[in-house]
């Protein structure tokens, strides 16, 4: 059975969707079957980033409808056999999503996937919930600033209370990803320095990725970054995140900042 993880946030625009469609790419690049899923029901843009908008067909609410099979709705990516993409739909809002309805989805996935990779829309209405619901793993997506860094500490507390697993008595694993991280201007004080963001949120480290237009550049060119500029910085600290999802110790490195912060950041665990 595949291994679900949830991609999240409290603010919108820090980088999930991003982040689900460069983490998926990177898994399948090594040769792991992944789906990439959108949740964001009435705004997809998970297709845009993998740049397969001209494909979608059938979407998740489709399937859980009835009105198509999951293999009628998962587009398998062009560039990498390995890895499929079932979209949202853009026709309908968030209430087309059923409990009964996702967890049937979700289950089918586990059995043919070794990754399923839930793109969640922000805030803490039902398609988050929804989204969250059946993880094993949640990825927490937050910026640098204030603002989402309280707005993630809002979203562990839902993943510590929302999910099966917490209503199993489980603890959920999280994983913090900071995004758009800059080292001089967090020197400078303009933005918060990564052991600030760890003291909040006291949640592992899973990888720190760099502020960058090659990010920007690949979403226009509808390309996860691990697929349109894998030897980018970026590229690279996604790989390295992709590695220490799947089980690998890789020391931690702040961009900018060449000593390793293993042992201070990666090993840190959540209190």
């Amino acid at each position: 059975m595949g291994k679900v993880i949830v991609v999240t946030s409290g603010k919108g625009g820090v980088g999930k969707t991003t982040s689900t469609a460069a983490l998926g790419a990177a898994l399948a690049q090594r040769n792991e079957k992944v789906a990439v899923v959108d949740f964001d029901v009435g705004l997809r843009n998970l297709d845009l980033v993998m740049g397969a908008e001209r494909r979608v067909v059938y979407d998740l609410v489709n399937v859980i409808n009835g009105d198509a099979k999951l293999p009628q709705a998962l587009i398998r990516d062009k560039r990498l056999d390995t890895l499929f993409l079932l979209p949202a739909s853009q026709t309908r809002d968030k209430d087309a999503l059923t409990e009964e309805g996702v967890e049937r989805v979700i289950g089918e996935l586990k059995k043919y996937f070794d990754w399923v990779i839930c793109d969640s829309p922000a805030g803490i209405e039902k398609g988050a919930t929804l989204a969250m619901r059946h993880a094993d793993v949640a990825v927490v997506v937050t910026n640098p600033e204030v603002s989402s860094v309280r707005d993630s500490d809002r979203i562990i507390g839902m993943l510590d209370s929302k999910t099966l697993k917490a209503e199993n008595g489980e603890r959920m694993e999280k994983h913090l990803l900071l995004t758009r991280y800059d080292s001089v201007r967090a020197e400078r004080g303009d933005m918060l320095k990564v052991d600030d963001v760890l003291e909040i949120l006291s949640i592992p480290l899973l990888g720190i990725i760099p502020e960058s237009m090659d990010v920007l550049k690949a979403s226009n060119l509808g390309a996860p970054v691990t697929l349109a500029d894998a030897r980018s910085a970026p590229a690279q600290a996604y790989f390295e995140a992709a590695r220490r999802l799947a089980g690998e110790v890789v020391p931690v490195t702040v961009p900018g900042d060449k000593r390793g912060i293993f042992g201070k950041l990666f090993g840190r665990k959540a209190a």
